[in-house]
């Protein structure tokens, strides 16, 4: 099926517009009076609908009915709320087709790309459904006093949780991250990225035939300069994804308002080949992780460090992998890469691409657009020979475009690779898995993945992900992805001896006894630290 005709399940424009008209437009007023948006087909360029340009004043009507959705939200049994998640798991695998359709109209994506975004998004609801409630569970702290003091912490919501999401994972980004802040007891106002909305409210109502009250989600679909700081204002926290760019700006004006908030932005992920690398397994993890989404993946592959020993036969494979790489668009398998989002997307690409050129780069394969195919769309692209001078040496392209360098030793790997201001992702490919673990440990990014590109720190949802320097703030998934949406109350209880000098007891008695208790405590702790010292050196001990 040729993107020339669309599926069913995405041609009743009608429907895609009554269900913004329903979800996305807080105010109620009439469509007709509402300046739109539209949204367009990047494979063709073909108009496909329009959803209305909320303003200010829609954001502030927003957040006001979810902050009153939440308070009844947040008095449920933490159960039902996981029930709610667990129900959107079987909608989200039920209703797979339309999402998928979906996410390719508007981004323009493979739909291999598209249904890894349905994956991980019922993999989150799956997990934090069942993982979820004990992760909020009150925990019993130590005490000042042994025995004496009762300390327990307890966790909160906070309250309204605004999420920003980019158009390049139109489905991921705008809901998985959510589904914990729900679980946790909060509402949700999100923006989703004005080239993408289609996705994001087809998702949210999905989530509301899972059982979701009707006013907890608020969609405010629009332009970020001018939702942004009004949904900042507004909130208890903000979840963004996109450019370091922005992301400073977000920050900035979080900061201002005094709220938290958590950052995915840029990246320039290296990957490591070293010496005893299996070429072909390298080469084709090399393809998966810088041509997904066509490149326009905040955790893909821009540069490659390849040792000298094996360069030539992994940059002959990789080309060749590449080069079988099918280019184009349909509502099917068949393609492997497809459309970019923009003109602006594949103007920057070329720019960088011909820069490279200009200052003595190589052209393995690819390099040009492919407008015979539609209006957006560039070949995957390998360059070698690239200068530091060249502009996508060190500054991301967000496509599809991987440089690759070979390097003498593990060492100069490692510190080229960490020769960035970013820190998002990496992968080392090696045979000996302790020294790709070992290696992975040294390289400053926050997921480093041995032997495989990416999929492998994304989809262990149990364990946190996220940047480092300019790639952001804080974590998504695991523990973490749920508890940074609540607020942590300590309660202590303080039984039979006060914590402070009873009246009737010496200064000098208190002292004593104070001062032997506290070096009673170092005593246990300095054995609890030779317990966990040794238990660390045997086989599968933490280190």
């Amino acid at each position: 099926m040729t993107r020339s005709s669309p599926p069913e399940s995405v041609a009743d424009l009608q429907r895609l517009d009554s269900l913004t008209t329903r979800t996305a437009d807080p105010s109620g007023a009439p469509a007709e009076n509402r300046d739109r948006i539209t949204v367009r087909d990047p494979a063709t360029d073909a108009v496909v609908g329009s959803v209305p340009a909320c303003t200010p004043e829609d954001v502030s009507t927003a957040v006001d009915r979810a902050r009153e959705a939440q308070q009844s939200w947040a008095e449920r049994p933490v159960s039902e709320r996981a029930a709610v998640l667990s129900r959107y798991h079987d909608r989200v695998l039920a209703h797979r087709q339309e999402l998928l359709d979906l996410m390719q109209l508007e981004s323009g994506k493979a739909r291999q790309d598209a249904f890894e975004e349905l994956l991980d998004v019922a993999t989150n609801a799956r997990y934090y459904a069942s993982e979820g409630p004990g992760m909020l569970s009150s925990e019993r702290r130590r005490g000042a006093f042994p025995l004496l003091t009762k300390t327990v912490e307890h966790r909160h919501p906070v309250g309204v949780v605004g999420v920003v999401s980019p158009w390049n994972y139109p489905l991921t980004l705008a809901v998985s991250d959510a589904l914990p802040a729900l679980l946790a007891g909060n509402a949700v106002v999100l923006k989703p990225d004005e080239h993408t909305p289609f996705t994001a409210l087809r998702a949210v109502e999905l989530l509301r035939e899972a059982g979701l009250p009707d006013d907890l989600f608020q969609v405010v679909t629009g332009r970020g300069p001018e939702l942004g700081e009004p949904l900042i204002s507004s909130v208890d926290f903000l979840q963004f994804t996109g450019s370091s760019e922005v992301g400073r700006i977000v920050a900035s004006q979080a900061g201002e308002h005094l709220i938290d908030c958590s950052l995915e932005l840029g990246g320039k992920n290296p990957m490591l080949v070293l010496s005893d690398a299996d070429v072909s397994k390298a080469a084709a993890g090399a393809v998966r992780g810088s041509f997904t989404t066509a490149g326009q993946l905040c955790i893909s592959f821009e540069r490659i460090y390849v040792h000298e020993s094996v360069f030539d036969d992994f940059c002959d494979e990789f080309v060749e992998r590449t080069r079988r790489l099918e280019l184009g668009a349909a509502y099917d398998y068949g393609p492997d890469v497809g459309s970019m989002l923009s003109a602006e997307q594949v103007d920057k690409t070329e720019r960088h691409v011909e820069d490279a050129l200009s200052e003595g780069a190589t052209v393995l394969t690819g390099g040009r657009r492919r407008p015979d195919l539609g209006p957006h769309f560039f070949e995957p692209t390998v360059l070698t020979d690239v200068p530091e001078s060249a502009t996508l040496s060190d500054e991301e392209t967000f496509g599809p475009v991987a440089a690759v360098y070979p390097v003498s030793s593990t060492d100069e790997a490692v510190a080229r690779a960490n020769d960035s201001d970013y820190g998002l992702n990496a992968a080392v490919w090696t045979e000996d898995t302790a020294v790709g673990e070992s290696v992975a440990r040294r390289v400053d990014c926050g997921t480093v993945n041995v032997n495989e590109a990416f999929a492998a720190t994304w989809a262990s949802v149990d364990a946190p992900m996220g940047g480092m320097d300019d790639s952001g703030l804080g974590r998504r998934h695991g523990e973490h992805g749920l508890t940074k949406f609540t607020e942590s109350q300590t309660v202590s209880t303080q039984r039979v001896v006060p914590f402070a000098t009873p009246r009737r007891v010496p200064g000098w008695v208190w002292e004593r006894f104070m001062i032997g208790n506290l070096r009673g405590l170092k005593r246990v702790a300095g054995l609890r630290s030779r317990v966990r010292a040794v238990a660390e050196k045997l086989p599968g001990g933490r280190r």
